[in-house]
C-alpha cells in the first residue's frame, strides 16, 4: 500500500462540484481510495498553507498511483479538480 497527500486551495467552487463525484470512481479505476478528507484540516504544528481541502488517497503500489495519473482516460477528470484551483499531490513513499 502506498498514500498520497492531496491538498487543493479552491477558487473554482463549481469546477469542484463537478469534479466530487468522478473523483471516487476515477481512483478506484486503478485500485485507489480517498481514506479520509476534510474541508477544514487543522495544523498541528508550525504555519502551514492550508487549503480548502485536504486528503490522503491510497493505492495498491506506486505503479497504480502513477496509472492513475497518467491515465489518458482521466484527463478531462484531473482537469476538472485542477480547474478547481491550486491542487497539489505528493506520494509519500
Amino acid at each position: 500500500m502506498i498514500y498520497a497527500y492531496a491538498k487543493l486551495t479552491v477558487t473554482n467552487p463549481s469546477a469542484l462540484d463537478e469534479y466530487r463525484p468522478l473523483a471516487g470512481p476515477a481512483l478506484a479505476r486503478h485500485g485507489g481510495k480517498v481514506e479520509q478528507a476534510s474541508g477544514e484540516p487543522v495544523p498541528l504544528d508550525g504555519a502551514p498553507d492550508l487549503p480548502n481541502v485536504a486528503a490522503i488517497l491510497s493505492f495498491p503500489d506506486r505503479a497504480h498511483a502513477e496509472a492513475w495519473i497518467n491515465d489518458p482516460d482521466l484527463a478531462d477528470v484531473h482537469a476538472l479538480r485542477r480547474g478547481a484551483g491550486r491542487s497539489d499531490i505528493v506520494l509519500l513513499g
